[in-house]
């Protein structure tokens, strides 16, 4: 019988701690542990990515939507650094991610020798709470231990760096004797919750409020009950960071939706108005966003009490779980008998979704990019999983789609990079074979890495039960966040050789490698693409032609953002006459009274929506 190898040990121990799935693009620096794949009958499961990034998307869309730890793999020197900006993303998102990287040679280090990278030096910050090196057999099983154990405690990235020809030694285990580490397989369960003296606080502040808000994160995923209980009790609305968009259901009358840039106007009113402030499981960024400083008297819910404190000048900070620290909030809490501003909250976000139905029905040429999603909205499989790319894509789904029940949703939230939507939402199909997966992508992320992706997907369509996949390009020719960030924030007219893309044929393209898809660039023709992708049997693409002169206009716009598009508008911007002609007719229906002759393109009357 042949030996165990170290490659062979190392794909035994991820076996055994339940990895299923590795995310990987071969080389040579790792030849060892392909070939212990092939030994090993190829699990666990080595899914094959077009491009080492996407692999580390597509671990980080994994652990998004299995709360598993996502696993990538590649090969020494390129390899590696490409894996950077997909765990980049992980790290700031708090996401639990292991990377096994190879490396050249001992033999050869410190030799400049071909791909020879100093990957501890590399990685010593994206993967600050764990990054080792392994240099002889012994040091296994500790070191997958450790990492695989220390990316699910810490909510982050880890990696081992493997030399070529270590992967080739035959293992063997620690010993029982001096600076031998032996290891266990196991995180095991815990909730930490805040003393009762800072419970008692925090309930004081909570109170004595009478306009109360709360911003919840993905942090607050595992309490969806209890803040529900926590909102009724207080009276209060909830407004949800990004990647807590999936945290509530968005039809709930009293969860006012994103909040920032990206954000919608009962967000921004709600922290306005409140005088009480309860965050929980955020890292939400803005200050700005959130209440003047001196304005609310505010609490913290986090479970790293290396992220508590931030953001505002928090009375009372509350380490812990966030079900178990609302569990024994709750009973602390009295009921707030007055519901006038759970009112005016509610009215607000009724008044939001109309805002938002009456913006998707205007014209625009050829398609309005919130028509589009807005028609997807109530088109949402109970179960979907929903991805966004970064750009303006992320600003439709922000605000046009309601995830309900089930259904979950994310991005690259901290690091908003470009390129996760696709690969995204293919770690998720992997995660969830069972369920349909959509991913809205702009044009220039789509050219960036997410066409590629589509080969990936075409590959593994049929080990997914459910094969639904549906990608929806934004296509407006543009790089169109940016172009809209230059026109207000510095007044620059839009400069058409950084902005400017060419057009391609994405639903061509689909079928040519064996998917299916359709081109969209009529109005009339949106909501029958839409149903046609949704009852595929199969990876979908929909190229929708949108207008790049729709305005992703933030909930707070004042006269001076205002001023600096018209300034833009003025130096010469290419699209003048379009910017114009959408800028008044998106930002007028703000301010529309209750009710209008005209009736949208699904039929629906004015106050068919108005949450009466």
């Amino acid at each position: 019988m042949a030996s165990e190898k170290v490659s062979d040990y190392i794909l035994r121990r991820l076996r055994d701690w339940g990895i299923d799935h590795v995310f990987a693009y071969a080389g040579d620096g790792i030849n060892g542990l392909l070939a212990a794949w092939g030994r090993a009958g190829d699990s666990p499961k080595f899914v094959q990515a077009r491009h080492e990034e996407m692999a580390a998307f597509q671990a980080v869309g994994y652990a998004k939507f299995s709360g598993r730890v996502g696993v990538c793999a590649a090969t020494s020197g390129p390899g590696a650094i490409h894996l950077l900006n997909g765990l980049y993303d992980a790290k700031l998102d708090h996401v639990p991610v292991v990377a096994i990287v190879g490396q050249t040679n001992r033999s050869a280090m410190g030799g400049s020798y071909q791909q020879e990278v100093d990957l501890a030096s590399l990685y010593k910050d994206v993967a600050s709470d764990f990054c080792e090196v392994l240099n002889v057999p012994e040091q296994l099983p500790n070191l997958i231990d450790r990492a695989i154990r220390t990316a699910y405690a810490r909510r982050s990235v880890t990696a081992v760096i493997v030399p070529a020809d270590v992967q080739e030694l035959d293992y063997t285990p620690p010993e029982h004797a001096f600076k031998m580490v032996p290891s266990s397989i196991g995180v095991g369960q815990y909730a930490p919750v805040p003393a009762d003296a800072d419970l008692e606080r925090a309930a004081e502040v909570l109170n004595a409020g009478e306009k109360v808000a709360v911003l919840v994160g993905q942090g607050a995923r595992g309490a969806r009950a209890e803040v529900e209980r926590l909102a009724d009790v207080l009276g209060a609305g909830v407004a949800k960071a990004l990647l807590g968009k999936d945290v509530l259901p968005d039809d709930l009358p009293w969860v006012t939706g994103a909040i920032g840039l990206l954000g919608t106007r009962p967000s921004y009113e709600l922290m306005r108005g409140c005088d009480t402030l309860l965050m929980i499981g955020s890292s939400f960024p803005y200050t700005q966003f959130m209440p003047e400083l001196d304005q609310a008297r505010a609490v913290q819910i986090d479970i790293d009490p290396h992220m508590i404190g931030l953001r505002y000048p928090f009375e009372v900070n509350l380490v812990g779980d966030a079900r178990e620290t609302l569990q024994r909030l709750l009973p602390r809490l009295h009921r707030k008998e007055s519901r006038g501003w759970r009112e005016k909250v509610e009215k607000d976000v009724a008044r939001w979704w109309e805002v938002m139905r009456r913006r998707a029905a205007v014209d625009a040429d050829p398609l309005n990019p919130e028509y589009v999603v807005h028609a997807l909205d109530g088109r949402l499989p109970e179960n979907a999983i929903v991805t966004a790319d970064s750009g303006s894509a992320a600003n439709w789904y922000a605000r046009h789609l309601r995830l309900r029940g089930r259904m979950r949703g994310s991005l690259s939230g901290t690091l908003a990079t470009m390129g996760p939507g696709v690969p995204y939402a293919i770690g998720a199909k992997f995660a969830h074979p069972d369920r349909p997966a959509i991913a809205l992508v702009g044009d220039g992320a789509m050219q960036m890495n997410g066409m590629m992706e589509l080969v990936t997907a075409a590959k593994y369509r049929h080990e997914w039960s459910d094969p639904r996949l549906v990608v929806a390009v934004l296509n407006n020719g543009d790089l169109n966040q940016v172009t809209w960030e230059m026109r207000a924030m510095s007044g620059a007219p839009q400069f058409e050789e950084s902005q400017a893309i060419p057009d391609l044929p994405y639903a061509d393209i689909a079928r040519n490698i064996g998917l299916d898809g359709v081109r969209v660039e009529k109005p009339e023709h949106v909501e029958q693409a839409w149903d046609r992708a949704l009852a595929a049997d199969g990876p979908f693409v929909i190229d929708f032609r949108t207008d790049p002169a729709v305005p992703p206009i933030p909930p707070h716009a004042e006269l001076d953002q205002i001023e600096a598009a018209a300034s833009a508008v003025l130096r010469g911007d290419s699209d003048t006459p379009a910017i114009l002609k959408q800028g008044i007719k998106a930002k007028v229906q703000e301010f529309l009274p209750g009710t209008r002759h005209r009736r949208d393109r699904s039929g629906a009357g004015p106050d068919d929506s108005a949450g009466r």
